[in-house]
């Protein structure tokens, strides 16, 4: 039997084919579909076994408490980064170029603790190098503080709640402070800072469970028997400058305390 499609109507059906997706044949000659006899169903019984042998998923397991055992787990700032880049449980770490773990002096008094990385500390691998950083450096020095100071009494030591860098520099979610707060929690007790600062609501929040850093600045909180001083980002105070006289205040507040440690 002779095809009733010529050959431009074949090739138009190919083409439109292809405009769909197609990109081989599946088989070496056509088949004839109407000549085929339809398959039996599968008898009730033999889908009821299948559905048995069928695998079925694994629950998924939570990340905090493995979060928690991996941190208490590392005496060492050495062990509790490499404990940070072997938990495999915080997605984020898939799409960001570097883990951002610490920057400057961990005999340091003043520890602070930002949110998370941005593209300039993903890119460097180290917290505060951005804009919001200089601007960071510029706050501490005007207390006499510095990131690179050899003095304990004069140093500063920063980390972030988050050490993976956000997609488009997105706030983290919940689930992913909860899983990371172990580890914070772990890297305050092993540098036993005199004052932590916090600085935005992620961090307020990861360190004593609050958040509203408008109320919360200008108020000593606590975390774990350490003094805690939340203070605006330095992001939040490029972007309202009017808040600057705020977080002068409070860096006389971290002063003070300092003064009498």
């Amino acid at each position: 039997m002779e095809s009733q499609i010529d050959w431009h109507s074949a090739r138009a059906l190919l083409e439109w084919q292809v405009e769909l997706g197609a990109t081989e044949a599946i088989l070496d000659a056509p088949v004839d579909r109407f000549t085929l006899e339809a398959a039996p169903p599968k008898p009730a019984a033999a889908k009821a076994k299948f559905a048995q042998s069928a695998p079925r998923p694994i629950a998924q397991q939570d990340p905090v408490p493995i979060a928690k055992q991996m941190a208490e787990a590392a005496s060492s700032l050495d062990a509790l980064q490499a404990a940070l880049a072997s938990f495999e449980h915080c997605d984020l770490r898939r799409g960001a170029r570097n883990l951002v773990f610490s920057d400057g002096n961990p005999k340091a008094q003043v520890m602070i603790v930002g949110e998370a990385p941005g593209r300039d500390e993903d890119q460097h691998g180290k917290p505060f190098v951005g804009r919001a950083g200089q601007l960071l450096d510029k706050m501490l020095a005007a207390i006499g503080l510095d990131r690179h100071a050899e003095a304990a009494e004069n140093a500063a030591y920063i980390t972030n709640v988050v050490p993976w860098r956000p997609p488009q520099n997105r706030e983290p979610s919940p689930e992913e402070i909860a899983m990371l707060t172990p580890f914070l929690l772990r890297h305050v007790a092993l540098i036993k800072p005199s004052v932590v600062v916090a600085m935005g609501n992620i961090s307020c929040q990861a360190l004593f469970g609050k958040r509203g850093i408008t109320k919360l600045r200008g108020q000593l909180q606590s975390c774990r028997d350490t003094d805690v001083i939340p203070m605006f980002h330095p992001a939040y105070l490029l972007r309202n400058p009017s808040a600057k006289k705020l977080a002068w205040a409070d860096l006389l507040m971290l002063k003070a305390k300092l003064s009498k440690t």
